[in-house]
């Protein structure tokens, strides 16, 4: 029987990559988005991928997301943590509403659905969360260090959560981004972009299924050695 995957934020970019891989590989793909209706409903017809919105940083909500998502398609077995959103300025300018939004979206979300499904995963002993870090949370950003905190601790979470689901069958691991052609990092200025690309060793920004490669193999059912782990994607960019 086919594996229910959710993948949050998984109706554009990096998220939409992964919904579609997922698709690929066979697995009954949830997708969830925030706000961009239009995007979510061309994303829907485009793949027949079953889309859902809901605030993924909001416990509540997903509280609600998951409950339906297990009654009308079944247990969540593969989860994406994928969500998150930028509020980019120095700390002198930064507003606690743009820090708490950061944290709650892209950190306080892997702890609400890891959280939801965690037993279900345990019960049926068997589970795949690969929750989706960054280079920036590995090496820190200037301008950035609400999102980069975000991205840190998720790399800290992950290898917590792994030693708590390794004995039930279910693995924990993250990946961690570079620079991808997507939205988000088309809008910094071609200046500072140009000098980003500079020193990728590869010599380009990567793509997003670059990304999603990576997390279908994490999510394999063959892949029950690999936890606490972070695979970093990012043409060599940071490495250590």
């Amino acid at each position: 029987m086919a594996r229910v995957a959710l993948v949050t934020g998984g109706t554009r970019g990096i998220g939409a990559a992964i919904s579609r891989e997922l698709q690929q590989a066979g697995r009954i793909v949830v997708a969830s988005y925030a706000g961009n209706e239009i995007a979510a409903r061309q994303f829907h017809e485009e793949t027949g991928i079953r889309v859902m919105k809901f605030d993924a940083g909001d416990f509540a909500a997903c509280e609600k997301a998951v409950a339906e998502i297990h009654e009308e398609v079944g247990p969540i077995e593969i989860l994406v943590n994928n969500a998150g959103i930028t509020r980019d300025t120095t700390v002198a300018k930064m507003t606690r509403d743009m820090w708490d939004a950061v944290i709650d979206t892209n950190l306080g979300s892997c702890f609400n659905l890891c959280r939801l499904t965690f037993e279900d995963m345990r019960s049926k002993k068997f589970g795949r969360i690969v929750n989706i870090g960054s280079i920036n949370g590995q090496a820190g950003q200037y301008g950035q260090v609400n999102y980069a905190a975000a991205k840190s601790g998720i790399h800290g979470f992950t290898k917590a959560l792994a030693q708590e689901g390794a004995r039930f069958g279910i693995t924990v691991n993250a990946v961690a981004p570079g620079y991808v052609d997507t939205d988000m990092v088309r809008a910094v200025p071609p200046d500072v972009l140009a000098k980003i690309i500079a020193r990728i060793p590869m010599g380009r920004l990567g793509i997003a299924h670059d990304i999603a490669r990576g997390v279908v193999f994490l999510t394999a059912d063959e892949a029950d050695f690999v936890t606490g782990s972070t695979l970093s994607i990012n043409g060599g960019q940071h490495m250590y």
